[in-house]
């Protein structure tokens, strides 16, 4: 068996260059519960911090959104990690990025600045270890025995930067058992305090100096486990702790440090095990479902990996190749770690090899023992146990001047620790004392439009949902006909809600008809198929299904599978316990009866709402991608444009499948192409400008989009636009959108109101970029988003584009607020994890004009 344990040393190569650094506060998140869309399995899951809540009748797993954001993939530099370069978006004519309408204030941020800057020169080595040492913790300390040659240095178990100059070295020390090991340094570069590099040096150095608060490096980042929150009912702990990072910003080098929380699991992979024979008479397929997918820790080595499989046959008294020999599993732990393990019955877990580990010369399947693997993260099942994440929340959703303090509380121990501040003062480095103050605008509050022209001026709630008793819908479509398939036993219950379905209407001036009732007798997925086939063969305008069970998934793909894709037909989806709740619950029966309508109007080409839009001939445009749970190597990109919100209230979506690594730009163009076909038919004429919002990327993919699809759909379009008598080709704006970034803000220790826009200081000098919060929140911080702006010709200010942005989140139609993403995005991204979850196919084309996927 040629199968290896994790950090065998066996067939394993090791990359050890370091590319050059680009932004350190972007980052890229991973809910907690789901899997990890990156090529690595060693993703952490880290800071969690709540979301405004979107109302979705989709069944849901959870009752809120928690999500988790990480630090960003180049702030916490490794010699082993893939470093994207810089990528430069700012226009060269681009005079200013900044804005000047609203209000201007002052905030506080979640940075620091280095007072000094850095002046010298730094000398890279590559260090390599005979016998091979894969815990970082003992190469650190045999290369430490050597301080006083090597001089000043740090060393992060890969690559070593030192002040002295030096080809090659070589070390000798030994290990616990009394044999030699040898250390081989080699000379692979320098770095000058001019170079972008250097950023790299400081986010090692800096690391170096939180060592001095004796927080623990749990993958890549460092927590504090003497501060640790035990949940002991759910056998879990929260490990508070901080993600940081160094980089150049407008005119200053800042500190970014954000406040993280570190979910760990007190059980192992072993307990889930036992756990699972206990409890189910097929406990192999039981234990499979588990923990496939799932990120475990192994203390042993302190890495995460991601399980792919679990391999029944093998045990831990099965043997692998080495170069001395076979040796089984028990034996090599004992030996290598001095680690006992019990059970020799239990099956190994399989991690496949990512693509860095094939790039790295490991192409064989790591094999994990369950009894020293730890569960981390959230599951499914503990996102849907309300009791656990209000009791996470309590310890992770910090307000503003909690997370003020907890910043203020770090610096300070940073400035006084005598470890800390010995490794910032060797290298001439020295950190305010006092979080960096910005200036920012708020900008002016939007009118939402109703029918009749009636306009409600949001104000810093952000929230219209009561205006509805009061003003009609801006355009209705009257539903005359209608089904509601029904389980017959919740027949009265369904018949109820319809009826507040219909007087809510009525009190929008919108006429509901009463709907054909179709009461099946059961709820198994062929009796909903069978009834769906029946009443689309009535022709009605929309079928509302009700659902008994809160989280059956299956039957919901079920169903929409059905209604999006061999029935076409808009459907709107509720729970029995969303319709029909308990007694304490039902007075705000008459508010979700609202909700359900705006919904159904929505996905009938109505328009709830609209705001006051100054530019004519506008297609907005939302781009995002999501990845199938089924097959990890399969994702879905779904488009949604407006079709000129001035003059119109439809839009147009469509979303198609590619595999993983297969590059976007023919299908955006594709997509595009149709978009703009619609817009012509509908209008006469193609689009003046189009304003194209791109959602899911991560820092390492933003090359890609700038120089592979930016360009390839602005060729794409020219061609349309010339061909239609447009010499001058299309006016586009294309804009990246981040929402999962460690940057935040705060106006007097309290929440920013929604508008509040950051343009300077913060931002980055390399792109046109600024921070927009547009949503307001109950609990915790609220999050900014970053906007990109990687390609320009449409000819407005950045002014206007700020503005035009902050519009946008006030049209998603299924929260009757902003969010914090245009609402195109929000439309993509729903439409792309409806098809990625529960359809994984296609929809009809007979739907692309509806927002069926609310």
């Amino acid at each position: 068996m040629n199968n290896l344990p994790p950090n065998s040393g066996h067939s394993r190569g090791r990359g050890r260059g370091i590319k050059r650094n680009e932004d350190a506060n972007r980052g890229q998140g991973l809910q907690l519960g789901q899997s990890s869309n990156e090529t690595r399995p060693d993703k952490p899951i880290p800071s969690m911090e709540a979301e405004n809540k979107v109302l979705e009748n989709k069944p849901s797993s959870t009752d809120s959104e928690v999500q988790a954001t990480e630090g960003d993939p180049r702030g916490s530099v490794r010699g082993r990690r893939l470093i994207t370069e810089v990528v430069h978006s700012r226009p060269q004519g681009l005079t200013t990025k900044s804005g000047i309408t609203g209000t201007k204030i002052a905030v506080q941020t979640n940075y620091f600045k280095l007072l000094k800057r850095p002046c010298w020169t730094i000398f890279q080595y590559r260090v390599d270890f005979e016998p091979e040492v894969d815990n970082t913790r003992y190469r650190r300390g045999y290369v430490h025995e050597h301080k006083n040659i090597l001089g000043g240095y740090i060393f992060d178990g890969t690559v070593l930067f030192c002040t002295n100059q030096f080809r090659v070295k070589e070390l000798v020390t030994k290990n616990h058992a009394g044999e030699n090991i040898t250390i081989k340094i080699k000379h692979v570069g320098s770095v000058e305090a001019a170079d972008n590099q250097q950023f790299q040096v400081l986010n090692l150095i800096l690391r170096r100096a939180m060592e001095g608060l004796n927080l623990q490096l749990v993958s890549r980042n460092y927590f504090d486990p003497k501060a640790k929150i035990k949940l002991d009912n759910y056998r879990m702990e929260l490990w508070p702790g901080y993600h940081t990072s160094i980089r150049q910003h407008e005119s200053d080098i800042l500190l970014c440090a954000e406040i993280a929380h570190k979910v760990m699991r007190t059980d192992t992979l072993y307990n889930i095990l036992s756990e699972a024979i206990r409890d189910n008479d097929d406990y192999q397929e039981a234990f499979k479902r588990q923990v496939m997918g799932m990120i475990c820790l192994t203390d042993y080595n302190n890495k995460t990996y991601r399980i792919d499989d679990v391999d029944f046959g093998a045990s831990p008294i099965s043997k692998f190749n080495t170069k001395d020999g076979d040796i089984s599993y028990v034996e090599y732990y004992k030996k290598r770690y001095n680690i006992t393990i019990r059970d020799h019955k239990q099956p190994l877990v399989v991690s496949r090899p990512t693509e860095k580990n094939i790039r790295g010369g490991t192409d064989q399947l790591i094999m994990l023992v369950p009894e020293l693997a730890r569960a981390t993260g959230v599951t499914d099942a503990m996102r849907a146990n309300f009791q656990l994440m209000k009791a996470m929340s309590e310890y992770t959703r910090l307000t503003p001047d909690s997370r003020v303090e907890r910043l203020r509380v770090l610096n300070q121990r940073l400035q006084s620790s005598k470890e800390s501040m010995d490794v910032l003062k060797a290298w001439n480095i020295e950190l305010d004392s006092a979080l960096v103050e910005i200036p920012a605008r708020v900008l002016p509050p939007e009118n939402i439009v109703f029918g009749n022209q009636k306009r409600f001026l949001c104000d810093s709630r952000a929230d219209w949902t009561q205006e509805f008793r009061k003003n009609s819908m801006y355009s209705h479509v009257d539903i005359k006909r209608w089904y509601v398939i029904t389980p017959q036993r919740s027949f009265r219950e369904t018949e109820e809600f319809v009826k507040l379905c219909i007087l809510a209407a009525s009190g929008m001036r919108m006429i509901i008809s009463e709907p054909r009732y179709d009461k099946i007798p059961d709820d198994r997925n062929g009796t909903y198929s069978q009834s769906i086939d029946n009443a689309v063969a009535k022709d009605p305008q929309i079928i509302m299904l009700v659902l008994k069970a809160p989280k059956d998934e299956e039957k919901y793909s079920c169903i929409k599978k059905r209604t999006c894709v061999d029935r076409p037909v808009p459907s709107q989806v509720v729970t029995l316990k969303t319709i029909a709740p308990r007694k304490e619950k039902s007075s705000g029966l008459m508010s979700i009866a609202t909700k359900v309508v705006i919904q159904m109007n929505a996905k009938l080409m109505g328009a709830p709402w609209m705001i006051e839009l100054p530019i004519r001939g506008l297609m907005t445009v939302g781009f995002d991608v999501c990845h199938s749970s089924k097959n990890k190597n399969k994702s879905y990109g779904a488009l949604v444009a407006t079709m000129d919100m001035k003059s119109s209230t439809r839009y147009y979506s469509s979303v198609t499948e590619h595999m993983k690594g297969q590059e976007l730009s023919d299908q955006m163009s594709m997509n595009m192409t149709r978009a703009l076909k619609v817009f012509r038919d509908h209008h006469g004429t193609l689009p003046e400008r189009i304003l194209f919002f791109r959602d899911g990327v991560g820092d390492g993919q933003l090359h890609q989009v700038v120089n592979t699809e930016v360009k390839f759909l602005k060729t794409k379009l020219d061609e349309i636009y010339k061909s239609a008598g447009n010499e001058d080709g299309c006016r586009m704006t294309f804009i990246v959108v981040a929402k999962r970034i460690n940057t935040r803000y705060f106006a007097n220790k309290r929440n920013p109101v929604p508008g509040t826009v950051v343009d300077d200081v913060i931002t980055l000098p390399e792109r046109y970029d600024f921070f927009l919060v547009s949503q307001a929140v109950r609990q915790g911080t609220v999050s900014p988003t970053n906007y990109n702006v990687i390609h320009d010709n449409m000819g407005l200010s950045a002014d206007k584009l700020q503005i035009l942005a902050y519009k946008m989140t006030h049209m998603y139609y299924n929260y009757s607020g902003t969010c914090r993403v245009p609402s195109v995005c929000q439309y993509a991204h729903k439409l792309a994890f409806l098809v990625a979850e529960s359809i994984n196919r296609s929809p009809s084309s007979s739907l692309e004009n509806q927002l069926y996927f609310l």
